[in-house]
């Protein structure tokens, strides 16, 4: 997944960055409200990771202008203020959730699987699709009743393809969804994630396909 940490305390920022890249996940941070906007509009983000108070100007009018602009994309705000009225305020505003500091990783990282669990409207957090069953929260798969371990990127690279099945993703658009900016990699990496991906997929009905001179989609063979 692709998160936006917009958050000027840089020992906080590098610390949450740093344990999403763990994870396989892309982190871009934002220091302040300017850089995050730059981001958004280059890209598309999966989740974002919101501070208030920010050097040049409020998190909440950030949030504000963001949910007029009819972007879904869910919030998840950090904040240090704990009282009920403020928390309130965020959630009228348009966050999916907030998280008081200092908090604990693992909190953070279990309101992240929650809100994205809602926004697909899911009740738990795999997908099933022909004989392959994906958690990508997790970290697990299992093609025709065989667990398959994956490496991050390949986990990433098919999270991607499976929460959108038959759509067509071309290879700048995968590297930019699997890599961070400031990150140089050439579009050859993607041709060696699917070729991998392809192995672990071998005798499922489940294939990615490849649309001549345009990229990538998942399919699922017909009976």
């Amino acid at each position: 997944m692709r998160f936006l940490l917009i958050e000027d305390n840089e020992k906080l920022a590098g610390a949450v960055a740093d344990r999403l890249r763990l994870d396989g996940h892309v982190a871009d941070v934002a220091p302040d409200l300017s850089t995050a906007g730059a981001f958004l509009e280059t890209g598309g983000y999966d989740l974002i990771l919101l501070d208030i108070m920010l050097p040049d100007g409020d998190g909440r009018s950030f949030l504000q202008a963001h949910r007029q602009r009819r972007d879904d994309t869910p919030v998840i705000v950090l904040t240090a203020r704990s009282e009920v009225s403020d928390r309130v305020g965020m959630l009228d505003l348009g966050a999916d959730d907030y998280i008081v500091k200092p908090f604990d990783f693992s909190e953070l990282e279990a309101r992240c699987r929650a809100v994205l669990r809602r926004r697909a409207g899911a009740a738990d957090n795999a997908r099933r699709i022909g004989d392959l069953t994906f958690d990508s929260l997790a970290g697990t798969l299992q093609v025709a009743g065989r667990r398959i371990t994956l490496r991050n990127k390949e986990l990433r690279l098919l999270e991607i393809l499976v929460a959108a099945p038959g759509m067509i993703f071309s290879k700048p658009r995968l590297v930019d969804r699997l890599f961070a900016y400031d990150e140089e990699v050439s579009e050859n990496a993607i041709e060696v994630y699917i070729a991998r991906l392809r192995k672990h997929l071998a005798g499922s009905n489940v294939r990615i396909e490849t649309v001549r001179g345009l990229g990538y989609r998942l399919q699922v063979a017909g009976p």
